[in-house]
């Protein structure tokens, strides 16, 4: 375990934006990371993982921790579940198409999406009608103060949309090291209803879909919509689906009739941000080497040189005109820095 001085972000965050960090150290094990908090140069910290959610708008006057921890385990299983541990450094995408292998259900649906194991559960990730916390049994932290390990439960993690405790009182009290998952090994409740889905399955002719034909459907769909982050600097959505109560709803559907929605609940309604973007004119417009995606208005891109503030500029710059012209306030769902 070596602690570099200076050492360039670039590569370390899928945005491909240049930044530095005044301090710097890959761990790769949970002692390692101990070691690493115990001699900590600089009084900030900052804990990267796959570096997929995040914008960087400075250098970084911090001791950086990239968390490089690997594993996968099965810790029981019977005829019908299984729990599967993975270590906080193992790619998202990776660890997915691990479970699609031994035919394990429950995370299909999120295929493709950016980032590691470890940072999945403070967003809450999801997609395509699924999220984390479906699947979550618990994960195993590191109390940065203390340096004492504890685990949470799925009750413990407070799970929301694209929300958790690590979002909020936990916020910067606990470093995930590994997560545990629940998953299927037959009966499989597979979630198809997604008329994306729906569609890529009966082009196919498949009616009764598996957890590896959802998979592919899923990959299909993405790749479809979102650039490689290693082609095309991004960090997939940037803005939540904002949630809206009825009144508000009410006032939105006056003025756009044929806006999509979903309804959460009898008094929340969601409203595809991708859409409010696109409404507002931003699809596929260029501003410098700053972008939003063709294909995909959530998806704010980096076309080569692009600073975080100039990326960090086009967002607020979207919110405002979304704001002005919807009367709807969207929110990042990437952390900024």
């Amino acid at each position: 375990m070596r602690i570099e001085e200076n050492k360039s972000l670039k590569h370390y965050n899928t945005f491909g934006i240049a930044s530095n960090a005044r301090y710097f150290v890959s761990v790769e094990t949970v002692e390692e990371l101990k070691q690493a908090l115990s001699k900590k140069p600089s009084k900030e910290l900052f804990i990267l993982g796959g570096g997929s959610n995040m914008l960087l708008t400075d250098d970084l006057d911090a001791f950086v921790i990239h968390l490089n921890l690997k594993g996968i385990e099965i810790i029981k299983e019977s005829d019908t579940e299984v729990f599967v541990k993975a270590m906080a450094g193992e790619n998202w995408h990776e660890f997915v198409q691990y479970c699609i292998a031994q035919d394990y259900g429950g995370l299909e649906n999120l295929s493709l999406i950016p980032g590691n194991v470890g940072t999945a559960p403070i967003q809450n990730i999801g997609a395509y009608g699924v999220e984390l916390k479906d699947t979550f049994s618990s994960c195993n932290t590191l109390e940065i103060d203390t340096l004492k390990e504890r685990e949470f439960t799925k009750a413990e993690c407070a799970f929301e949309y694209r929300n958790s405790i690590f979002k909020n009182k936990a916020k910067g009290k606990y470093i995930i090291t590994s997560v545990t998952f629940r998953l299927t090994k037959k009966n499989h409740k597979t979630s198809v209803s997604y008329g994306d889905i729906q569609k890529h399955l009966a082009a196919k002719n498949i009616e009764n879909p598996s957890v590896r034909d959802i998979s592919e459907a899923v990959i299909a769909i993405r790749q479809s919509k979102l650039p490689d982050p290693n082609v095309l600097g991004n960090s997939g959505s940037f803005f939540k689906n904002p949630i809206v109560d009825s009144e508000t709803f009410q006032d939105f559907r006056r003025k756009f009739p044929e806006a999509p929605f979903y309804e959460v609940s009898p008094t929340e309604f969601k409203i595809p941000a991708g859409w409010l973007i696109e409404k507002a004119g931003f699809k596929g417009q260029r501003f410098g080497d700053a972008g939003v995606h063709k294909n995909q208005a959530l998806v704010l891109v980096n076309f080569g040189s692009a600073s975080g503030k100039e990326i960090w500029q086009l967002a607020m710059a979207i919110q405002k005109k979304v704001k002005e012209m919807t009367g709807i306030f969207i929110e990042p769902e990437v952390n900024v820095f």
